[in-house]
């Protein structure tokens, strides 16, 4: 029987220790091990451009370029301080700067990160912006076409505007009365509402897509980018309807990662422009955006009565402590409480 000391020593290592190819430049050896953890293609791309503005910083000081390992961990403070100090950012840029360096030290280089090398600055709890019914009837009312239902759809279902929009028509279960949320925010999926008052709208909507995308079958297109190996896997499923978006883009362009002419869903920055256009032309006085929708459903839902752990499902926050921020900026009539204004 073989010593379990000696089978500890044989066990290959852990893939979360993943070591890069060290002939590659930093560059690829950072996307190489992106890949490998599965992270985002917005969290790749958002780190490696920390990255570069770091290494960036420190050839400003010193007159040459300098490889992080030579530069140290001890060279994330002077950084983040004068991200703080100089550029006045955000906490949360500052965070991120911060997450994007652990990621190389830790992920890419091996390299152990001292607690004392670096400060992680913590935010402040904000209470956020929340509607009123009255309120979101009339932003809705302000919108029109494909982005109202779009906007309907993330107060009613409090879904994140990217969620909205990487939705697929396999994903809708009108006979269920409800949404699957694939791969959400953590890489997470969940289930949410279908709301009743929107099928109707909702399935005229897929009618007049399902044209598009016969059309487009017709001209020799109607391919869909899948996520993962999946389009690997299943060669035809790229054009297959279940597949596609339920908001697709106006336009086809070309899928970076086949190289396939594709219908991509529709951008994050059409439904945000038309929403602060649509909010200047009403009384709405708050600084609104699309994540307001979700807001004012959580909110508007707990006031309802709903338990604040079906919230926390529908909404999909790994912790409860999350959700109970909407219970701040709940109206509670029932309550009886009063100003003491108002008894003088």
């Amino acid at each position: 029987m073989i010593p379990q000391s000696l089978l500890a020593k044989a066990a290959p290592p852990p893939l979360e220790n993943m070591v890069p190819n060290p002939k590659l430049r930093l560059k690829d050896q950072f996307h190489e091990v992106a890949r490998f953890k599965h992270l985002s293609p917005r969290s790749e791309t958002a780190y490696w451009e920390w990255v570069v503005r770091f290494l960036r910083f420190h050839k400003e000081r010193a007159g040459t370029w300098r490889h992080p390992r030579e530069l140290g961990s001890r060279g994330v403070t002077p950084f983040l301080t004068y991200l703080a100090t100089v550029r006045d950012v955000s906490i949360s840029t500052q965070n991120q700067a911060l997450n994007a360096l652990l990621f190389l030290y830790r992920a890419v280089l091996s390299s152990p990160m001292v607690a004392g090398d670096f400060v992680r600055v913590r935010r402040p709890p904000r209470l956020p912006t929340v509607l009123t019914q009255d309120e979101v009837r009339e932003l809705l009312a302000a919108l029109a076409g494909t982005y109202q239902l779009m906007a309907r759809l993330l107060y009613g279902t409090g879904l994140r505007l990217l969620e909205l929009l990487r939705l697929r028509v396999k994903d809708l279960d009108f006979a269920r009365g409800d949404i699957m949320v694939r791969a959400g925010k953590g890489g997470k999926d969940r289930l949410t509402i279908l709301p009743d008052k929107l099928r109707e709208h909702l399935q005229q909507h897929l009618a007049t897509i399902k044209r598009l995308h016969d059309r487009d079958l017709v001209e020799g297109y109607g391919n869909v980018s899948l996520p993962g190996g999946l389009a690997r896997k299943y060669p035809k499923a790229g054009r297959e309807w279940a597949w596609q978006f339920v908001f697709p883009s106006v336009n086809r362009a070309t899928d970076p990662a086949t190289g396939l002419t594709c219908r991509h869903h529709l951008t994050e920055t059409g439904l945000q422009r038309t929403v602060q256009e649509a909010l200047r032309r009403t009384t709405i006085t708050k600084p609104a955006s699309c994540h307001t929708l979700r807001h004012s459903f959580a909110t508007h839902m707990l006031e309802s009565g709903v338990d604040i752990r079906t919230v926390q499902a529908l909404l999909g926050h790994k912790n409860v402590a999350t959700t109970q921020i909407y219970t701040h900026v709940m109206q509670k009539p029932g309550l009886g409480i009063k100003s003491p204004f108002d008894v003088l």
